[in-house]
């Protein structure tokens, strides 16, 4: 009996409609223009307006243009997992709520959190459902609605993230398609350098925490920048070790967008072409889980069957990995 491999079939994401651009950001907080590009790479990003309005409204649209994208009926569908830093709620998981608003009536749902390494994490634990043969269709969503945690005063952070959602459908192919490998670290010395200090059982809401602005993405540049360059490179050399792939076996390397300075220094240091490298943050800044399959979706049309393509991610915690993926149509 053939190897089982679990196939990425159809991609799809949700944007929303509000562009907050870096001129509209020199009016809230103390910046520029020329400041935020030339450090981040970020001209724009898109941020979900509205009262009463989480992330799942962004995943559950990404799902819904998903399904009818691939003919996937809702009950067809056996899983689907949710990578969100940002849940409507801590529980139910946000999977539950799209999966409930879709007629999604036959599979089982979770969240995952990894932060900025969520949709990497999650695609691959979706990947291995359908290699062991238990699932035939898998659904892996990532959505963050990051400006539910941002501070618009704090010009470190407030010009860095957006929010999006993407979801993919990954099926069973006998042929050598879809996710051949991944490997993906973490280490806890992260939460010195990238948390969300209050919200959680260590520090539970009080006037305290919300007064001492606890609730919102706290990043220390510096250190994240290094332990990111050093980890995505280093895990995507073990990969294309492992695969013993070249530079010039791979169509593309997609890393997750956290700031242009991270993706030219990882393609430095990897020695790849950086015209071979997706790049949208330009568009729509950090979008934590969605950034990856953002790519995805916009390169969609350029990609061939049988395209070798590795994604990258680092994200809080500390958390990073690397995915090797062969495009399946």
């Amino acid at each position: 009996m053939s190897k089982i491999h679990a196939a990425l079939t159809g991609i799809h994401c949700h944007l929303p409609d509000y562009v907050l651009t870096n001129a509209e950001l020199e009016q809230m907080v103390d910046t520029n223009d020329e400041w935020i590009y030339s450090r981040t790479g970020i001209r724009e990003r898109r941020i979900l307006k509205g009262e009463g309005k989480g992330v799942s409204v962004m995943g559950i649209e990404a799902v819904r243009g998903l399904l009818e994208k691939t003919g996937t009926d809702p009950s067809e569908v056996d899983l689907v997992i949710c990578a969100t830093v940002t849940p409507d709620m801590m529980f139910p998981d946000t999977a539950n709520l799209i999966a409930h608003a879709l007629g999604i009536k036959n599979a089982f749902c979770f969240d995952l959190a990894a932060a900025c390494s969520g949709f990497i994490y999650a695609l691959s634990t979706g990947a291995m459902y359908v290699q062991s043969g238990m699932y035939k269709k898998v659904v892996v969503v990532g959505s963050d609605k990051m400006s539910s945690i941002i501070d618009y005063t704090d010009r470190a952070t407030c010009i860095i993230f957006g929010d999006a959602a993407g979801a993919v459908l990954l099926e069973p192919s006998q042929e050598p398609v879809g996710v051949m490998d991944f490997m993906h670290r973490s280490d806890g010395v992260g939460q010195e350098f990238l948390h969300q200090k209050a919200g959680g059982s260590r520090r539970p809401a009080s006037r305290e925490t919300v007064d001492n602005r606890e609730h919102f993405v706290y990043q220390n540049g510096k250190p994240v920048f290094k332990y990111a360059v050093t980890g995505m490179s280093d895990i995507v050399q073990k990969v294309m070790k492992r695969n013993h792939l070249s530079q010039d076996d791979v169509a593309w390397v997609v890393p997750h967008q956290a700031n242009m300075r991270i993706i030219e220094a990882v393609a430095g240091l990897l020695n790849f072409p950086i015209e071979r490298v997706m790049i949208n943050i330009h568009k729509y800044g950090n979008t934590t889980a969605a950034t990856i399959p953002l790519c995805l979706w916009e390169w969609e049309s350029r990609l061939q069957r049988g395209d070798n393509i590795i994604l990258t991610a680092f994200g809080g915690g500390f958390t990073w990995g690397a995915v090797y993926l062969k495009w399946a149509y």
